[in-house]
């Protein structure tokens, strides 16, 4: 056995003689299963608010977006016939998006109307997040689909018979401008309520493509944007460079984390520096490690004497204590995580902590936290056992 390691091991699980450094001990390793558990857990967490996040874009927002380079809209032409003829694409869906003003008795609101066909559906399962109501059908006529944020910002419901929802467009035109003719409007029935992110609740109101069309005094083929829904498997960065080079510079391919791009950016940067405190945190708690082992160093110093005599050497001397520090940091780590990923799968199988009385709060078991953990301990673990070790010298030795 390596005769370092071997010293290491029983300075390590053995009582010292004094019984301070035994409580001093404990507590640097508390500190350590401490900092390990706190940090695995913050990881974890960002970790299920980024799955969770993700999910909510999944109903809002499609897998690649397409959209003219200049101007609002576009002609649906032949030279578009290779995307809805991709072998790639599941669903195209046909859009149009547009400002919109939106008044319900005495109350306005600012909105985005968002015509959609039949095909939308299968692009983005907008029809799952109905909490209230039905779609879109070519049945209803001037019927749209509403967000709770809009619906609670204009004390409107599902089926407002008693007066329609009046959605209205700033007409175009330069010059004097009529305040009683300046818009165009429709009246509309609001068949149904959906929810998701606090910005799509509150942003958008759905409609059939015709009804947009005709607000917005646009041609049959006229659109703002193709919506797609790719293959599984596909990789969107590769289709959507692909799709970039056919189409070239009149039209702009966008993935879902491009048109989230600055969402995407807080969330890591809110991952990252969390780590950095949490981090901190560990920093901190080795510092109690580092004392722990000056501490045994002084206690063990008439031994330290005995083995240099013996003929140990000043570096195996030193080794003695990198690996009781080190060792002292693993065996806190495992201890942490172990309790860390207790808890993690616990919150995952009841739910015990929650964001609303219906939304326990997210977290996610993933391997690659653990891995992060394991190395950022490691390696402050080994350098706080060089720090303590570097005490050790000949002249401390011998006196």
């Amino acid at each position: 056995m390596n005769f370092p390691l071997y010293i290491a091991k029983r300075y390590l699980f053995s009582k010292s003689s004094t019984n301070a450094i035994n409580i001093i001990t404990m507590i640097a390793m508390f500190g350590v299963v401490v900092g390990s558990l706190a940090l695995f857990i913050v990881l974890s967490g960002f970790s299920g608010l980024q799955t969770f996040s993700a999910s909510l874009l999944e109903n809002s927002d499609p897998d690649v977006k397409i959209t003219a380079s200049k101007g609002k809209s576009f002609f649906v032409t032949d030279s578009l016939q290779v995307v809805f003829n991709n072998k790639d694409v599941v669903a195209a869906s046909k859009v149009i998006e547009e400002r919109v003003f939106l008044r319900y008795k005495d109350k306005q609101q600012i909105a985005e109307i968002k015509g959609v066909d039949t095909f939308y559906n299968e692009v983005v399962p907008i029809d799952s997040t109905l909490r209230v109501g039905t779609w879109l059908d070519k049945e209803f006529s001037n019927a749209v689909v509403l967000g709770r944020g809009l619906s609670y910002k204009l004390s409107v419901g599902v089926l407002n018979y008693g007066e329609p929802l009046q959605i209205l467009v700033p007409k175009p035109g330069k010059g004097f401008i009529n305040p009683a003719s300046a818009y165009r409007s429709v009246n509309t029935q609001i068949l149904g309520l959906y929810q998701g992110s606090d910005e799509f609740q509150n942003k958008f109101v759905f409609t059939n493509l015709e009804l947009a069309q005709e607000l917005l005094k646009y041609k049959e083929n006229q659109v703002t944007a193709i919506e797609l829904k790719l293959k599984e498997g596909i990789d969107a960065d590769n289709f959507t460079n692909s799709l970039q080079q056919k189409l070239g510079d009149k039209f702009t391919v966008k993935t879902r984390a491009q048109l989230n791009a600055l969402y995407f950016k807080v969330v890591n940067t809110e991952n990252f520096i969390s780590y950095l405190i949490f981090t901190l945190i560990v920093i901190i708690a080795l510092f109690n490690v580092i004392g722990s082992i000056i501490m045994m160093i002084i206690d063990k110093k008439q031994n330290l004497k005995t083995l240099y005599n013996l003929g140990t050497t000043l570096k195996d001397i030193k080794k003695i204590f990198v690996l009781q520090g080190f060792l002292l940091s693993v065996v806190g780590m495992l201890v942490g995580l172990f309790i860390g990923i207790i808890a993690v799968l616990l919150q995952l199988k009841f739910g015990w902590f929650k964001i609303a009385v219906d939304l326990p709060y997210p977290v996610e078991f993933r391997f690659f936290n653990v891995l992060v953990v394991t190395g950022t301990l490691i390696v402050l673990g080994y350098i706080a056992s060089k720090i303590a070790s570097s005490r050790i010298s000949i002249n401390f030795i011998e006196k």
